[in-house]
């Protein structure tokens, strides 16, 4: 039988050191599960063919006129009676409570409703 009231300062170590042992196991191997589940939850959609991206006779893009939006913009929009600061910031409210980036959005105009 151990006597757990009178232990030696050597036992009292090795046994910490066994505690430790086992709880930084246990982590490793929670790290190593979640690990493996992120893996298997993230796996790519295989992708289209290449060849359907990419048409082999593209014709030449035409210049870019004054009409045209800067690549990666959505275009004009006009404001009503709005500070353009609340206009970004309504803008932005939208485009995170869809979850899509603002410039995949098209806003027309903004008007504030007194």
């Amino acid at each position: 039988m151990i006597d757990l009231v009178n232990i030696s300062i050597g036992n009292a170590a090795g046994y910490a050191l066994l505690g430790y042992l086992v709880v930084f196991f246990g982590l490793v191997l929670l790290m190593c599960v979640i690990f493996v589940m992120g893996k298997i939850m993230h796996k790519e959609a295989p992708k289209a063919a290449p060849a359907a991206a990419a048409p082999a006779a593209a014709p030449a893009a035409a210049p870019a006129s004054k009409a045209d939006p800067a690549p990666g913009t959505a275009g004009d929009f006009k404001l009503y009676n709005t500070d353009p600061r609340d206009a970004a910031m309504v803008m932005a409210i939208v485009a995170d409570s869809l979850g899509k980036p603002l410039n995949e959005l098209r806003f027309i105009s903004i008007r504030e409703v007194k």
